[in-house]
């Protein structure tokens, strides 16, 4: 008889590689996925971002402080918009807050790219900086609201995917572009924007919950105050703000570092590009093993790992000792970010969404504003070294102060009130699985399976 073959090394990991993707993309709405599709779209057209300083330093002659002073108001904008679409995204909508966002991102792209004057284009990227940010509540809410909560770090994680492939292609594509025109890629980022708006409109329903007299009075009651008074949750708000001061540095303190010591920006292209490539490539399978374990231990380790990967670039003396750093951190920010969302709408009250990831926004918008400024006055004052080490002290505290705040966090996240002295957070909308199930049991079905 014939002996059968056995398939080869290769196909069997072609077979795997096809497994893990279906489990990773299989039982999420659709809605989900036209989301998940105007977020990728979104994010192919970011341009401006990419070359921005270089636009106002080669292009229009200003100075460095010059290019400084407009991305410090273009973070400003973003801090400002942060609570304000918070609480549009509760009072108005998702999908409006997100169409309104959208639109005006586009308008205000397109007229910077037409703006000549230093006070007009300062104006104008305070505008882009604002309207870019405000989408960001109504896009996560959105997402609480459509996906089932045993599902949300996957979704998460998903979205963060496509979020760093879209910025991996535009940001290439940014070099081609601005070789040709500038205004190409206002114009293009622009369009891009407006095409994402355009998917919201036509393929996207509201999603906020349907409310009762009791739940639109429990609405009432959630204010920015509410938030504020939620102590849990303004630390772990805190927490995200440390670590997003660690993550900011790969982008604000990392290549001023690596020029000191004689690196070219081409030597920290190819550095950066490593956490990249690594997100798209081990975002999906990491995810696979993440979802369903403790979000305190989880965030406890993502800090350790981005505070001592940034710490080990003190000892950094090559670019494939840089590379290997970047290695380490972003491992930890592949586990933070879809964890860190998710943990986000388990403290929130349904018909608080919007308000809690405005405030949640609001830490990395700030983070984006400090981080810079954190960065120049170690790096002049007393060097590197110190940066680094600042780092992993940094990413330390924050460990600590997750390992407190959120180990453990189970049952108690859903039944105690989301905020002190604060109305209990609204039950989780519906969300029939295929055998149906009591609602109950279904919720604590889920809360087992997220802790």
């Amino acid at each position: 008889m014939p002996v059968p073959s056995l398939p080869s090394p290769s196909s069997l990991l072609l077979r795997a590689v096809r497994t893990a993707v279906r489990r990773s993309v299989s039982g999420l709405p659709r809605e989900f996925w036209w989301l998940w599709t105007s977020t990728l779209v979104n994010r192919l057209g970011g341009f401006v971002a990419t070359f921005m300083a270089l636009y106002l330093t080669l292009e229009r002659g200003h100075s460095a402080s010059y290019a400084g002073l407009v991305a410090a108001l273009h973070g400003l904008g973003g801090v400002v918009s942060s609570l304000v679409a918070g609480v549009l995204t509760d009072r108005l909508g998702r999908r409006p807050t997100m169409l309104v966002a959208q639109v005006s991102t586009a308008l205000s792209v397109a007229l910077l790219g037409f703006m000549t004057h230093p006070v007009a284009i300062a104006a104008v990227a305070f505008l882009v900086g604002a309207s870019m940010n405000a989408s960001r509540p109504a896009v996560q809410a959105m997402m609480a609201d459509i996906v089932r909560p045993e599902d949300r770090v996957r979704a998460f994680s998903l979205n963060y995917w496509a979020i760093n492939l879209g910025f991996a292609v535009s940001a290439m594509a940014a070099g081609f572009i601005a070789q040709y025109s500038y205004l190409a890629g206002f114009l293009g980022e622009a369009v891009m924007t407006l095409t994402c708006a355009i998917l919201v409109f036509v393929k996207l329903p509201e999603s906020r919950p349907e409310r009762s007299a009791q739940e639109q009075g429990a609405e009432d009651a959630v204010s920015l105050v509410t938030v504020l008074r939620d102590g849990r949750f303004m630390g772990v708000v805190g927490l995200s703000f440390l670590a997003a001061l660690v993550f900011q540095q790969g982008a604000v303190g990392l290549p001023v570092a690596m020029g000191r010591e004689g690196f070219s920006p081409a030597d920290y292209g190819l550095v950066i590009a490593v956490n990249g490539v690594l997100i798209v490539a081990l975002q999906i399978p990491v995810t696979r093993f993440i979802e369903h374990r403790d979000a305190g231990r989880l965030l406890t380790l993502s800090t350790l790992l981005a505070g001592y990967g940034f710490g080990l670039t003190a000892f950094a003396g090559s670019v494939g000792v840089f590379a290997l750093t970047v290695c380490v951190w972003t491992l930890a920010e592949i586990i933070n970010a879809p964890t860190q969302t998710s943990l986000v709408v388990r403290l929130s009250p349904v018909h608080g969404r919007g308000r809690y990831q405005g405030m949640y926004t609001l830490s990395w918008a700030v983070a984006a504003m400090v981080a810079p400024l954190m960065s120049g006055v170690v790096l002049d004052r007393w060097g590197a070294a110190w940066l680094w080490g600042a780092c992993a002290v940094i990413g330390t505290v924050a460990a600590g102060g997750y390992w407190l705040l959120v180990r453990g966090l189970g049952e108690e996240s859903r039944t105690t009130p989301a905020a002190t002295g604060s109305v209990p957070p609204a039950p989780e909308p519906a969300v029939e699985p295929a055998t149906p199930r009591p609602d109950a049991e279904r919720e604590q079905d889920a809360l087992r399976k997220a802790v």
